[in-house]
């Protein structure tokens, strides 16, 4: 899946004399399958008014308004203490959610948010590598991308936390620090592999790694996993110094007055054969356990590569605007 990759989803017309009840959908691009909207506007009597976003930052920059007009998105993770915090997001009434029971067992209890108040697990993703085995070594951990071998053939993530976070891993530092000192050197470590890399670049990597034009890069493991399948020759590792995990959660904004709708849908993202269809179709791995169709090692890491990985918190508005001038400063020099 390139979960970021656009498409624009809309399943209904002209509502000009439409009088069901209307549920504001906003989620992830290429991130449900189309058929399971309409199924629910069948089964509950209700439209849907679905739309998508890119990252984060887009759906956040509509949400903080209060009266944004939707009532159900999607952050990842570590977006939703602070969501919280900022009164963006409604607690959930579990009465109405009776298929919490179907999640992962390691997604019942995250730490992010141990009691299931504000969101429900829905997707999940990594980051790692992926690489040409006919053609390169296999990179065991970051370090492996600083090959002189892979000069102009290498890529990493346009993605200050995932780049700097991997610069810091590689130096064997916390994924997530804040030390002004640590972040300085994660920098140095990116600008000298800058005459490695062919460029920074999401999910557009994809098709060079498919061809053989880019021999390894940094992605995100549901794009992997679709390079992978499109070329036998193409392998996936999760670094050995660690790599970050990313979850995104269904919930509802505060805003909303369809409080009791909302829920509905979240149960329906709930039910397997819902959550299946779902990951199925966006090519991604699924925080519910019931659904899981696959045992695609590159989308589902067994347990002893898993224990790896860290879950990275919210940081604190210092230090991510320190990390933002950092990443200028990279993409600059």
């Amino acid at each position: 899946m390139n979960r970021r990759a656009f498409i624009a989803a809309s399943l209904v017309g002209s509502c000009a004399r439409d009088h069901r009840p209307r549920l504001n959908v906003y989620n992830w691009s290429t991130y449900i399958d189309p058929a399971m909207l309409a199924r629910f506007e069948r089964e509950r009597g209700v439209r849907l008014r679905y739309g998508t976003y890119e990252s984060n930052e887009e759906m956040l920059a509509k949400a903080i308004t209060g009266n944004s007009g939707w009532d159900v998105v999607f952050p990842t993770h570590s977006r939703l203490a602070p969501m919280a915090r900022a009164g963006l997001i409604a607690n959930l009434d579990h009465t109405r959610l009776p298929s919490l029971n179907k999640l992962d067992a390691r997604f019942k209890s995250p730490a992010w948010d141990p009691d299931l108040r504000w969101g429900v697990p829905y997707m999940w993703n990594s980051t790692g590598i992926v690489y040409n085995r006919a053609q390169t070594p296999e990179p065991r951990g970051w370090a492996g991308l600083w090959s002189p071998n892979l000069r102009g053939r290498l890529t990493m993530l346009d993605d200050p936390e995932d780049v700097i976070g991997a610069c810091l891993q590689k130096l064997g530092l916390p994924f997530g620090s804040t030390d002004e000192r640590q972040l300085a050197a994660a920098k140095a470590e990116a600008v000298r592999q800058k005459p490695l890399l062919r460029a920074y670049l999401n999910a557009e990597v994809r098709d060079q790694l498919v061809s053989g034009d880019v021999l390894a890069a940094q992605l995100w493991s549901t794009t992997a996993a679709q390079a992978v399948h499109g070329n036998a020759n193409l392998a996936f590792v999760y670094p050995e110094e660690g790599y970050p995990l990313y979850c995104d959660c269904a919930v509802i904004l505060r805003e909303s007055s369809r409080y009791e709708l909302a829920h509905d849908f979240l149960e329906f993202l709930l039910h397997p054969e819902v959550a299946a269809a779902n990951a199925t179709a966006a090519e991604t791995a699924t925080a519910n356990g019931t659904a899981q169709v696959t045992r695609d090692a590159v989308l589902y890491p067994p347990d002893e590569i898993y224990r790896r990985g860290v879950w990275p918190e919210s940081l604190p508005s210092a230090a991510q605007r320190y990390r933002d001038r950092l990443w200028t400063e990279i993409k600059s020099a």
